[in-house]
């Protein structure tokens, strides 16, 4: 098991769609075997394959507390069937966007179908912090940021930290 890169923004690739995986065979369980190993030495809660320069759809999630026993999941090529209310994720964060966290507007619970390493489907009703995981990953597969959710205003003051940040090196 290997400790990938995670891309972080400005990379172009972040912002491009995941092709769906059409076998899962050895090469995507070795991938996924490398994106949890890379998701837990982060540390996160979540990772999907276009975070680690993998063109797949696929993600990785574990919200279990951190000093409790880990629960893997794998979804390989989830969709967002269905969604309800609206709520507010606090202090969202990302792998990819460092040293950035905010309040974004999410669906308050969402049907998710997708599935598992073993090509058995998948249906997840989620709530609470499970839908903002899942909601948050799904975005990564269709080339979309958490700030992209944000206000304008935010992600300019972002995005211009960032420019700076990257003249400076």
């Amino acid at each position: 098991m290997a400790i990938l890169t995670i891309l972080t923004y400005p990379d172009k690739f972040l912002s491009r769609p995941a092709k769906p995986v059409e076998n899962i065979d050895g090469t995507i369980q070795d991938m996924i075997e490398d994106m949890s190993s890379t998701m837990y030495e982060a540390p996160g809660v979540g990772l999907a394959a276009i975070q680690v320069g993998f063109d797949q759809s696929i993600i990785v999630y574990d919200i279990s507390p951190r000093d409790e026993k880990r629960s893997l999941h794998v979804l390989i090529n989830p969709k967002i069937i269905s969604s309800e209310g609206t709520t507010i994720s606090e202090d969202e964060g990302c792998l990819s966007v460092p040293d950035y966290r905010t309040d974004v507007k999410r669906s308050a619970s969402v049907l998710v179908e997708g599935f598992d390493r073993k090509e058995k489907p998948l249906r997840i009703d989620a709530h609470g912090q499970l839908a903002v995981v899942l909601q948050h990953e799904i975005d990564h597969l269709n080339g979309i940021l958490f700030i992209d959710r944000i206000s304008s205003l935010k992600r300019g003051l972002y995005k211009k930290r960032i420019k700076k940040m990257l003249k400076q090196k």
